[in-house]
């Protein structure tokens, strides 16, 4: 198991998603977003196991203008700004390998085990 949580250190969700795999003793790797974001290649690996871009944009972000934009983008120039504004994104991203989930999903995640 290789387990990526990509998040911020203020999200609560992130904060949960930690502490689940560390009261199972499961090793993960914590990406700040803030710090580090995405790659284009993760990036489109997430949005291929979530069943696209749409799953992982976060409705409620404080950016509004910009996820206004990325919805009336067309889905190649999508992708491009999403990378350079990855505080769209919903948190945790937690993958492991080819599986990705988005948000606190304790259910998906207890099968990886």
């Amino acid at each position: 198991m290789n387990i990526q949580i990509f998040g911020t250190n203020k999200c609560f969700d992130t904060k949960k998603a930690q502490r689940y795999f560390k009261e199972r003793r499961v090793k993960f790797q914590f990406i700040d977003l803030k710090e580090k974001g995405l790659s284009r290649g993760e990036l489109t690996a997430v949005c291929q196991a979530v069943k696209g871009l749409d799953n992982l944009l976060d409705e409620n972000t404080r950016d509004r203008e910009t996820l206004a934009l990325v919805h009336y983008l067309v889905p190649a120039q999508q992708m491009e700004k999403v990378l350079e504004n990855q505080q769209i994104l919903k948190t945790p991203i937690v993958r492991n390998g080819k599986q990705a989930t988005v948000g606190y999903c304790p259910e998906v995640w207890k099968d990886w085990e």
